[in-house]
């Protein structure tokens, strides 16, 4: 018995054809005016930023002074004083963003993010063990300048970081093998950041036994989450390495795409997975181990930041790669600004008030057990 196949006039196909690629370029449009207007988001709340706080300044006059034309009090305050931080607050939230992004990519799981697997913890227990035992307790307000003279200190600078780093990456290197060797849930490799977590913290607390009152001084100040105690060289550095780690995602987003259908898919499509997965946890470690040395621990961002760019651009990396970037510095210059608003003088650490955003998220997330 012959089967009769119904098939298409040509003219239909064409026209449906047609009609499939004019939706996904309009998609493709809305998501980058979603870019654009994120973009613009975060400069506008930059500008305003920078006129809010103890001493208020119009908008007006805030682009009067970036310009040039201030007077000396104000252009003080601007250049010296909130500047600084904010710029720091743009480029920390776009680095731990991109690292929350790389972590729940690599590992196929939702739950993933610098926090929730120990890594900042760990970065913040090789800060404190540089603090008190490699001679940079000395730093009271900067990882590159001495509490005295104010000496740029290469030896401050490199202690914290890289022992930060070293922390980081011990954490990532325990995550990594355990979830490749025995094929672990979700759940169970969030609880096994948990337990990394401990362990750090725990370590932490021992180093603090040991030290001096001025050095536990330090260590606790190094464990608050704020962006107002770096300069302008260690923004630099984390401003470079951030832009580096992105341009190298954005080049493999497409090995990124294919590992959200499967590792198996990814290694026919001629993705070299092991590599990928290594390289990409090593630069994530990198940019958290950066962030924490010089503003403390942040908590939950590299969590909230991909998960809302997913809801605005999707899952295509070639647009959440950047989204997650711009989401991660508009909610960390939110709470940063929020944060010196409520207190009024000084400010809030925002490490709290991104707790506060991500804890409800992460619990969410745990119980509707998502995947990506």
């Amino acid at each position: 018995m012959k089967h009769h196949h119904a098939t298409l006039p040509a003219p239909v196909a064409e026209s449906l054809g047609g009609d499939l690629v004019s939706r996904y370029g309009a998609g493709l449009r809305r998501r980058y005016l979603i870019l654009a207007a994120l973009a613009v988001l975060t400069v506008l709340m930059a500008l305003q930023a920078i006129a809010v706080g103890a001493y208020d300044l119009s908008p007006y006059k805030v682009l009067l002074i970036l310009l040039g034309q201030g007077e000396g009090a104000q252009s003080v305050v601007v250049f010296n004083i909130r500047l600084p931080r904010i710029v720091a607050a743009i480029v920390t939230g776009w680095g731990l963003g991109i690292s929350g992004l790389l972590t729940q990519s690599l590992l196929r799981n939702p739950l993933a993010s610098p926090f929730t697997l120990g890594m900042s913890h760990g970065a913040a227990f090789g800060a404190a063990f540089a603090i008190v035992f490699m001679g940079a307790g000395a730093v009271s307000t900067s990882a590159l300048y001495s509490a005295g003279s104010g000496d740029f200190m290469f030896s401050s600078l490199y202690a914290v970081t890289l022992m930060a780093f070293a922390g980081a990456m011990a954490a990532t290197v325990v995550i990594v093998l355990l979830a490749r060797m025995r094929q672990m849930s979700a759940s169970a490799v969030i609880l096994a950041g948990v337990a990394m977590s401990s362990l750090f913290m725990s370590g932490t607390i021992l180093i603090q036994y040991f030290a001096t009152e001025v050095e536990i001084a330090t260590v606790v100040f190094w464990t608050f989450g704020d962006v107002a105690r770096s300069n302008w060289r260690e923004i630099l550095v984390l401003a470079v390495a951030t832009l580096l780690v992105s341009a190298y995602f954005l080049r493999h987003r497409w090995d990124l795409n294919a590992l959200l259908a499967g590792e198996e898919t990814a290694q026919a499509l001629g993705v070299h997975v092991t590599r990928l997965r290594l390289l990409g946890m090593f630069l994530a470690s990198l940019l958290v181990a950066l962030a924490t040395a010089f503003h403390g621990i942040i908590a939950f961002l590299g969590l909230l930041a991909p998960h809302i760019s997913r809801r605005l651009v999707g899952g295509d990396h070639r647009l959440l790669v950047p989204c997650s970037g711009l989401v991660g510095s508009a909610l960390l210059l939110a709470a940063d600004t929020v944060g010196r608003l409520v207190v009024g003088s000084g400010s809030l650490p925002v490490g709290v008030l991104t707790s506060f955003m991500g804890a409800p998220l992460f619990l969410y997330l745990l119980l509707k057990g998502k995947r990506l």
